[in-house]
């Protein structure tokens, strides 16, 4: 094991490496904008830049301070522009006596520039022995060593929304990538807190990563007026991000700093650069925010970081949904008072009763307790009441998840899953007009995610907007070929309009991806639709055998047999769905299949048990 002094100078080393890396691609882009030989005259094109109290205008060859012009002679002037033009970077002797001070001249040229960085150290207020501003490297030279900015003019446009591209991970360990991506959807959350800035989920932003793309591109693509990108490396429990503001679309560099801190302390580094790009945005920070940001707490580093696994591998729902739910369970036990992990652990659980994979009593059930949990730690945490929403859906509690999904909404506005979900429940409550502000609420927060714009597709068709379905559901096969939900829904709305051959192609390509037996129970429907009766039969009975080994839910049964009009079969299933409480039960009310049956009391019957009709 290393001790603690072995541990800094391999974090130390490893960093300088990579920070580096990253400053020369950000001294690149800031050469870009100030970079000019002083002597040319270049320079006067370039854009004032400003540092601490300091304000250095080119053009009009002044320093300021605080907006008040500070006497500089000529040559510590120039000094100070070559060094602005390579911040960070070693400016040789020999290269100031060469721009400053023409060969022909006969001056002690020691002696000169030494008075000339003597005057301008006054002038900035600096010390030799503890420089702020300027560093001297012993018979070298100097390096302006202060972060550098733009100053920017009342005239240029506001920044009221953003994207953290993924943080890039140092050094480049592979075992480490879940620990980026925790991170960068850490600082995604937490900026989403400041209720003037609408900042782009994880899902669009992360299929930037690794893409080489102009950056303004990417913020038009995305609809932002500004990026952050940045890097994140953690040695044992130290981390140390390194982030820079770039306002689009011309690439104008504001803003790079670094903010180290201890694992236990990730959650107040995450709010200190929240706050920092807050202040470089000129957002006004209400008392509200405010007090979202600074609400942080030391969180123990293992709990954290099987945290960090379990929202990784939720992302990657529904193939790693066990890895997750193991993680978010390690996480609890580390420390038993992390509301957010209760919370993750409890999306999770929803899920499995959402995607077919297992009953309520596996699934939703225990996941409105661990909800409930996460809201006995922490009643303010939106997730939390997102989760207990999502789960009461499935007791057919509507009410009171809808009053749920508001909370959320109300303590963060920009958390999108509580949009899309809530949007989800006011659709199978069949208020569709209000179904569709919500979830397009969530894709204009995550524009490119797949999820949201087929469940966009899914309100369509259960309005029996079948044209409008299918063009979104293709829409979204566009941003993700594999994606499950779109190939469903197509196929499901390609059907209704007796498309049937085409239904029956999507609904096997969603198969491929949409884990559990529910796929095989769409196709089934889709041949009995297409009049392909012995097909669905077969169907019909592979479904029975399979309900020996697994999970499968009764309400997929009840669809094919109302597909083939076999009217009490399908009903008697439906009973056996509401018992059993089948997660796609909550669609009974808005599903077309079941259409012929809306004036069948025992269809009414069962509709009244679970609510539907007081709502």
């Amino acid at each position: 094991m290393f001790g603690s002094i072995a541990w800094s100078c391999l974090f130390s080393v490893l960093w300088i490496s990579g920070y580096e890396d990253f400053q020369s691609r950000g001294r690149a882009k800031l050469a870009r904008n100030f970079g000019a030989d002083v002597t040319s005259g270049a320079h006067l094109g370039r854009p004032p830049v400003r540092f601490g109290f300091f304000e250095v205008d080119f053009k009009a060859g002044e320093l300021r301070k605080q907006g008040c012009r500070v006497k500089l002679q000529d040559q510590p002037f120039q000094i100070l522009m070559i060094l602005l033009q390579q911040p960070g970077e070693l400016i040789s002797r020999e290269e100031l006596r060469q721009k400053i001070w023409p060969a022909d001249t006969f001056v002690d040229f020691d002696q000169g520039l030494n008075n000339a960085i003597k005057r301008l150290r006054e002038a900035l207020g600096d010390d030799a022995e503890r420089p702020k501003y300027i560093e001297t490297v012993p018979k070298r030279g100097y390096r302006f060593v202060e972060k550098l900015e733009l100053a920017r003019s009342g005239s240029v446009k506001s920044i009221r929304s953003l994207a953290v591209l993924p943080l890039e991970n140092l050094p480049h360990d592979a075992e480490q990538e879940y620990f980026a991506e925790g991170m960068t959807e850490a600082l995604i959350t937490t900026l989403a807190k400041i209720g003037e800035l609408r900042v782009i989920s994880r899902t669009s932003v992360m299929q930037y990563k690794g893409v080489r793309k102009p950056l303004s591109e990417i913020a038009r693509e995305l609809g932002v007026d500004a990026i952050v990108e940045g890097t994140v490396l953690r040695v044992a429990d130290r981390v140390r991000i390194t982030a820079q503001l770039i306002d689009t679309p011309i690439e104008t560099h504001l803003w790079v700093e670094s903010y180290e801190r201890d694992m236990r302390d990730i959650l107040a580094l995450q709010s200190e650069v929240a706050q920092a790009i807050a202040r470089e945005i000129r957002i006004k920070l209400t008392p509200v925010d405010e007090a979202r940001l600074a609400k942080t707490q030391a969180v123990d580093p293992e709990a954290y970081e099987a945290y960090l696994k379990g929202r990784y591998y939720l992302n990657r729902r529904p193939a790693n949904l066990a890895d997750a739910i193991k993680c978010f369970e390690q996480a609890t036990a580390k420390d038993s008072s992390y509301a957010a992990a209760y919370a993750g652990w409890a999306d999770c659980l929803t899920y499995l009763t959402a995607y077919g994979i297992s009953p309520p009593t596996e699934g939703s059930d225990k996941a409105k307790r661990l909800a409930q949990r996460a809201l006995e730690i922490d009643n303010s945490l939106a997730e939390a009441h997102a989760a207990l929403a999502f789960a009461t859906i499935y007791e057919y509690d509507f009410l009171s998840a809808e009053r749920e999904f508001e909370r959320a909404i109300e303590l963060d506005p920009h958390y999108a899953p509580a949009h899309v979900i809530f949007g989800v429940l006011l659709g199978v409550m069949g208020r569709y007009e209000e179904a569709y502000t919500e979830v397009q609420r969530a894709i204009r927060l995550d524009p490119r995610s797949s999820v949201f714009n087929a469940v966009l597709g899914y309100v369509y068709l259960y309005a029996h907007r079948y044209e409008q379905a299918i063009e979104q559901c293709r829409k979204t096969l566009e941003l993700d070929p594999n994606s499950a939900g779109a190939w469903a829904f197509l196929g499901w709305a390609q059907s209704c309009i007796s498309l049937h051959d085409s239904a029956i192609d999507s609904l096997q390509r969603a198969s491929k991806y949409w884990p559990g037996a529910s796929p095989i129970a769409w196709l089934g429907e889709a041949y009995a639709t297409a009049g392909r009766q012995g097909e669905a039969q077969k169907i019909l009975d592979q479904l029975r055998e399979l309900s020996k080994e697994r999970y499968v839910t009764p309400y997929g049964i009840a669809r094919i047999y109302a597909a083939l009009r076999q009217t009490d079969e399908a009903l008697e299933w439906l009973e056996t769905a509401y018992v059993q409480r089948a997660n796609s039960m909550v669609y009974l009310k808005i599903d077309p299949v079941f259409d012929y049956l809306r004036s069948d009391v025992r269809l009414q019957d069962i509709m009244r048990r679970m609510n539907f009709l007081t709502t």
